[in-house]
């Protein structure tokens, strides 16, 4: 079943954060406030169950519950999900029917380390949408290499009307291009935050990217001003902004970012089901950014 009206999926997708407790078991109390709070952001769509959401080290009980706790708290916010992480085949079906259960507007399917063969990762795509009737939006997670898909296999994908666009996350304009000729009424959306601006003036048609999940209102306000209002100068000076967020987040995400959202008033920790810690040298520096970023209304 082809997908009708795709236009309707381009724009801001905002990654989720998974808040944890001390012991590291997922906080749905302070989750269902950060999606909350996500949602005042106005973003186009929430995108709970990603990579930021540190979601192959949730359970596939862990990533349902996450996405039904998203869509019941985003206060009429769209959500996606991603469902196609587990190991076999049968259990993708069986994960592919279970998120659609939650309530999602859509689901994402990671090229699941098969983007080094155009024509088995299109047989493979295709095979697994035919179990769901929502859409679909791409992923080139980097956390299942091969990841990265060339514009030939996306080309194909999209000329089948099954999926509504794709997160590049090939990091380089060349690669960007090639997506973006083959497009059609698809939205190839940028991750790379470096070449984001230059990706919105080639054809790119949305942003599903790191710092969306603590800075979400900085992307909604540019793709307005670059999209709506046609205001070049003041998406240049909004993406300005956006560049300096991401470096102040790089080192140290997701825990980076889930320290900003609790300086913005999110009842979250920054644990993580990683390694990843945060020194009170990186804190102060978080922090002094905030500020700065407060200050200067860039951030609420």
């Amino acid at each position: 079943m082809k997908i009708e009206n795709m236009e309707q999926y381009r724009g801001v997708y905002a990654l989720l954060l998974t808040a944890f407790k001390e012991d590291k078991s997922v906080d749905f109390d302070a989750y269902a406030a950060y999606v909350e709070w996500q949602a005042e952001r106005r973003p186009h769509y929430l995108f709970p169950v990603c990579g930021s959401s540190e979601m192959t080290s949730l359970t596939l009980d862990e990533r349902i519950q996450i996405a039904t706790t998203a869509v019941k708290h985003s206060n009429g916010v769209p959500c996606f999900a991603t469902a196609n992480l587990e190991p076999s085949w049968f259990a993708q079906v069986e994960e592919v029917k279970r998120m659609e259960q939650t309530g999602v507007t859509g689901l994402v399917f990671v090229s699941k380390g098969m983007a080094d063969n155009d024509e088995r990762l299109v047989t493979y795509l295709c095979e697994l949408a035919e179990h769901s009737t929502l859409p679909i939006l791409l992923y080139e997670f980097p956390g299942m290499q091969p990841h990265l898909m060339s514009g030939r296999a996306y080309g194909m994908l999209a000329e089948t009307g099954r999926f509504v666009g794709i997160k590049d996350t090939t990091c380089t304009m060349d690669r960007i291009k090639d997506k973006i000729a083959v497009q059609g009424e698809t939205a190839v959306m940028q991750a790379n935050i470096p070449y984001l601006l230059e990706a919105y003036e080639a054809g790119a048609r949305g942003v599903v990217a790191t710092p969306t999940s603590c800075g979400a209102n900085l992307f909604r306000k540019m793709y307005d001003e670059f999209f709506i209002d046609k205001d070049y100068e003041a998406a240049k000076k909004t993406y300005e902004d956006i560049i300096l967020l991401d470096n102040a987040i790089d080192s140290g995400f997701c825990a980076s970012a889930k320290y900003l959202c609790q300086l913005q008033g999110v009842p979250m920790t920054y644990v993580t089901r990683g390694n990843t810690t945060l020194s009170p040298a990186r804190l102060k520096s978080i922090r002094t950014f905030y500020d700065y970023a407060k200050s200067h209304d860039i951030l609420k």
